[in-house]
């Protein structure tokens, strides 16, 4: 039985200046009032999804890839330790695409875990599978109750940083993802004139590696 799943996507927040003509913007009625949540940094890589039995890219038919690897090779060392029906989704950064890394922890940066029954963990217990997993996560820049007007004054660096993602620390189904999830993005973030994917790879640096 095929339990891959195509990561959601992420509608942006009303004040992200990256969005397109085509992208899901949440309305001034925002579903995180009330709830505690997490702002991490949004990475600019490939969304990735590990499982037991292999790893794919956002797309399902997604195939080899210079840039897929090394990720593909932490599958293979890591996938005994994800349960049957489990997947581990993250972002893949070893190829640069239109921002540079030259301070990685790592090439995957895990931000969610989704169990057989198609729930994505708490956040607790995102950063607790990205332990044993020997992965790290994107850095946090605000964890609590949800405050717009504090959110909306974030400063980020966007020559260094394409923007940020919410969640609510809670868990939640797959069906509920646009209630739990939003992003803000940088203006202009896509700077390549081609598909990064037909580009020759240029690795991102590794902290180690400096």
């Amino acid at each position: 039985m095929d339990t891959r799943r195509k990561y959601p996507r992420t509608p942006h927040l009303p004040w992200s200046p990256g969005r397109g003509a085509d992208d899901t913007v949440l309305g001034a009625s925002l579903p995180f009032e009330g709830r505690e949540v997490v702002v991490t940094e949004k990475l600019d890589g490939e969304n990735t999804t590990l499982s037991r039995s292999g790893m794919h890219a956002r797309s399902l038919d997604s195939g080899p890839h210079p840039s897929r690897d090394w990720v593909k090779a932490l599958q293979g060392r890591t996938g005994y330790l994800i349960p049957e029906g489990w997947r581990v989704c993250g972002e893949n950064v070893f190829a640069r695409h239109s921002l540079p890394y030259d301070d990685l922890e790592g090439y995957f940066y895990l931000f969610s875990v989704w169990d057989d029954t198609n729930v994505a963990l708490s956040w607790d217990d995102t950063l607790a599978w990205a332990a044993r997993l020997g992965v790290p996560t994107p850095r946090e820049f605000y964890r609590g109750p949800w405050d717009e007007r504090q959110l909306r004054a974030l400063q980020v660096n966007t020559d260094v940083t394409e923007g940020y993602v919410v969640r609510t620390v809670q868990a939640f189904r797959y069906g509920d993802f646009q209630e739990h999830v939003a992003k803000f993005v940088r203006a202009g973030h896509v700077q390549t004139d081609e598909h990064w994917s037909r580009q020759p790879v240029t690795p991102n640096r590794l902290r180690s590696a400096r």
